[in-house]
């Protein structure tokens, strides 16, 4: 049936599956995308959104490099948010409401319609080894695939159980059966395996709510995209979310069910992700809050079905609801389907190299929620990425890796593999140390110049990128070069409580102050008359404006970063045997002989190893 070997095998297809699948066959790799039902490629499990803290920022540079995240979370948002516009542009981060199915039915178009893809509905049961290399897949009805790369992104499949109060059965996702036997045959073959639980909230009917009783969540009155290319627009028309509050009593209602909920009963052992606990949860540990928020989502344009964030559980499904219908807007609710925990296998990701692959297995990526994740947008970047580098690695090519201080996909995945993780990883902000380089808005510049190198990003992308970068970097010495004189600039000044000019002065000096916007240096003639002449768009006029007004803090932010690359370029040999260095400690010893870093900076971030640690690697490799 299967007679060719497939350069790429990409086993689920869910986030992190479609964009690996994608990622190879765009680069020219032949490529098979496995999955248990096709019907559910790129399925939004848990909350119908991609985007928001953090992970906007990933969405956008998994679109910079050539990924589909970013494309599809436009052409199937119903509204678009810039989060934390109150503070500076490093935290600014784009998020959007999406129509669950639309998402779905447009992820599959975009695959079907990528040249050296194929597809295959089945359960993949096992790999193919040959002396530490792998070799293709084996499937649950016993058919043999060969390939010379496989990427594992079996989501919450591996060994999955649901639990729904004290009722527990397998399974991968609601209605859906749980993978089983590669856990076991990793295992044997020298992996270690943990348990991680996540949880997902009711979904409800939206006809029967009132939305009198809830504040309204409206989108941006001028709503952004993900996408950098012009093949996708901003929103014209958007649907509202809704918030309301738990209360006492809902607290009340909840708290007798605890006794059958499987998180303190002890049937579920595993930890979930500390910053999205469930409701038992939060009221469990919050225990002197009288109310929580509930943020209600629409579904999608078309569907009365509503996602209420905030209300993960796992208790029985008679306590949820009754709790729920003392919600204020919630009194009449109907379900469609209560919320439930899931159970499922990761793999500790220290066992990972930088470009994803496995360093027990020669050609065999993990990517997702199989590393300790959680999250689209996290599972998606590592899709991207195993896939980049499974075809690099196909064609005998470099390896693709990116540094922390180059993209949030390089603080997400150094972070995995160097300090690893017991509970579900999500990322933030606070996890950059150079997160005023990694703005959601210069994810282009960053990557996109890299992404056409390894033959992702298309010619199209770097010259829209090229052209953009040249009109900002225009704008910005024309700020530069052009002064003002004060008798036109002092009464903007005045408008804005700040100091006024007594002499001619240099345009950028006055933009630079934290008081003056865009807006203000509009009313000068000179600077009206060049966005019109040159046709400058928002996206153009923003970019100068976080060039200009943050161009300091930017600088102090390059320095930090060259002066550690320092440490990123001192390479440790493959396989050094730490045991000889008697002067560190036995702690760091064991943590680098086990964790294997690539760079004397990727030791100095392990946990255990200290800065004199540091410095003995340091004497060794004679620095």
């Amino acid at each position: 049936m299967f007679n060719e070997v497939y350069d790429v095998i990409v086993v689920g297809a869910g986030h992190a599956g479609s964009e690996a699948a994608a990622a190879a066959a765009n680069m020219g790799s032949k490529t098979l995308l496995i999955t248990m039902n096709l019907q559910n490629i790129a399925q939004m499990s848990c909350n119908p959104a991609m985007g928001g803290i953090a992970k906007g920022q990933i969405v956008r540079e998994i679109d910079a490099l050539g990924g589909y995240s970013g494309i599809v979370s436009d052409t199937s948002a119903i509204q678009f948010k810039m989060l934390n516009k109150s503070k500076g542009p490093a935290m600014w981060s784009p998020r959007v409401q999406s129509d669950r199915m639309r998402f779905a039915e447009d992820w599959r178009m975009l695959l079907e319609n990528t040249p050296n893809l194929d597809f295959y509905q089945e359960m993949v049961s096992g790999l193919i080894i040959e002396n530490h290399k792998v070799a293709g897949v084996k499937t649950s009805l016993g058919i043999t695939v060969k390939a010379k790369t496989v990427v594992l992104t079996n989501g919450t499949f591996l060994n999955g159980l649901i639990h729904i109060g004290d009722k527990n059965f397998g399974g991968g996702r609601a209605g859906e059966r749980a993978a089983t036997g590669i856990t076991e045959q990793l295992v044997d073959l020298g992996f270690d395996s943990g348990r991680m639980k996540t949880g997902t909230p009711p979904r409800v009917d939206g006809r029967s709510l009132d939305y009198s009783k809830m504040v309204e969540q409206p989108g941006d009155d001028v709503p952004q995209k993900f996408s950098f290319l012009d093949i996708t627009k901003p929103l014209i028309e958007q649907r509202s979310c809704h918030m309301t509050y738990t209360s006492p009593e809902v607290h009340d209602l909840l708290r007798e069910g605890f006794e059958r909920s499987p998180m303190f009963n002890g049937r579920i052992k595993s930890l979930g992700p500390r910053y999205c606990p469930s409701i038992e949860d939060k009221i469990n540990r919050f225990a002197d809050k009288d109310r929580h928020q509930l943020f209600v989502e629409p579904e999608g344009w078309n569907t009365v079905e509503v996602y209420v964030n905030g209300f993960s559980t796992s208790l029985p499904e008679d306590v949820q609801f009754k709790a729920l219908r003392s919600v204020a807007g919630f009194e009449n609710v109907k379900f469609f389907r209560p919320g439930y925990a899931i159970e499922y296998d990761y793999f500790p990701p220290t066992q990972l190299q930088h470009t994803l692959e496995t360093k027990l297995i020669n050609g065999l990526y993990f990517a997702g929620q199989i590393n300790g994740t959680t999250g689209y947008e996290e599972a998606a970047s590592q899709g991207l990425m195993a896939g980049i580098n499974a075809s690099l690695k196909v064609q005998e090519k470099e390896p693709f890796t990116l540094s922390r201080s180059e993209a949030y996909i390089g603080v997400l995945i150094d972070d995995l593999i160097t300090k690893g993780t017991e509970e579900p990883y999500r990322m933030f902000t606070s996890r950059a140390e150079y997160r005023t380089l990694l703005r959601q808005d210069n994810a282009d510049f960053r990557l996109t110049p890299k992404g056409y190198k390894i033959g992702l990003a298309s010619v199209k992308r770097l010259k829209r990128m090229e052209e953009k970068q040249k009109a900002s970097d225009n704008f910005v010495q024309f700020f530069r070069d052009t002064s003002v004189k004060p008798e036109e600039i002092n009464p903007i000044l005045e408008g804005n409580d700040s100091s006024l000019m007594k002499q001619s002065d240099k345009m950028f000096k006055i933009f630079a102050r934290p008081n003056i916007t865009i807006d203000d240096m509009r009313k000068v003639e000179s600077v009206n008359n060049y966005i019109v002449d040159n046709n400058l768009d928002d996206e153009v006029i923003e970019q100068a404006e976080i060039q200009v007004k943050y161009s300091g803090y930017i600088e102090k932010e390059k320095n930090n970063a060259d002066k550690l690359s320092r440490l990123e370029n001192i390479k440790i040999p493959k396989d050094f045997d730490y045991s000889k260095l008697k002067s560190m400690s036995m702690e760091a010893r064991e943590k680098l002989n086990k964790i294997q870093p690539v760079t004397i900076s990727q030791a100095s971030r392990i946990s255990g190893v200290s800065p004199s640690d540091v410095s003995v690697l340091l004497v060794y490799m004679g620095r």
